[in-house]
């Protein structure tokens, strides 16, 4: 008899929270005392009357894995709400990044010409380099940063996937 060998899914999860010392901790320390993996991680305080952050998290695993994930998560007490982003109907995700590239002569003329392509802004440049910024999905950031690789690629700074909800409702 064989074992059915379950799909990994990749899934985006808001978790509104308490802003407050040690959270984040909290929250990270649910993954790695399990083993599970974060992708992409973003926080940010969203209420500062209220004082409540929103935490964007990337993470993948077995349907069951995920739903164990969710579940752990919203038993954490400063936890007000958990919300699986990729489940509950369409969302909208932004990745921010800050690209260096080094270079001189057809190579710098290369990268202008591919930063043009992908909607990437000069953001500092001197003789010998370029930062661009770009924002999208994060499959296109990769492909940018794919291409500027043999053009001089120097560093990548990304800010993590943000995400929200589409329509009126919020988190």
């Amino acid at each position: 008899m064989a074992i059915k060998q379950q799909e990994i899914e990749t899934r985006t999860i808001a978790v509104l929270v308490d802003n407050e010392p040690g959270v984040l901790a909290r929250v990270i320390g649910l993954f790695s005392g399990r083993g599970y993996n974060i992708e992409s991680l973003t926080v940010t305080e969203v209420d500062p009357r209220q004082k409540l952050s929103r935490i964007t998290i990337i993470t993948s695993g077995t349907p069951q894995i995920l739903e164990q994930i969710k579940a752990q998560l919203d038993r954490l007490v400063p936890i007000q709400r958990v919300s699986d982003l990729s489940l509950e109907g369409p969302s909208v995700e932004r990745e921010l990044a800050l690209v260096k590239v080094a270079g001189a002569g057809e190579k710098r003329v290369e990268s202008l010409r591919i930063a043009d392509i992908f909607r990437a802004r000069v953001v500092d440049s001197s003789h010998d380099h370029f930062v661009f910024e770009m924002t999208g999905k994060s499959e296109k950031l990769d492909v940018f940063i794919d291409l500027m690789q043999p053009l001089g690629l120097v560093d990548v700074s990304r800010t993590g996937v943000v995400a929200i909800s589409r329509g009126p409702s919020g988190l």
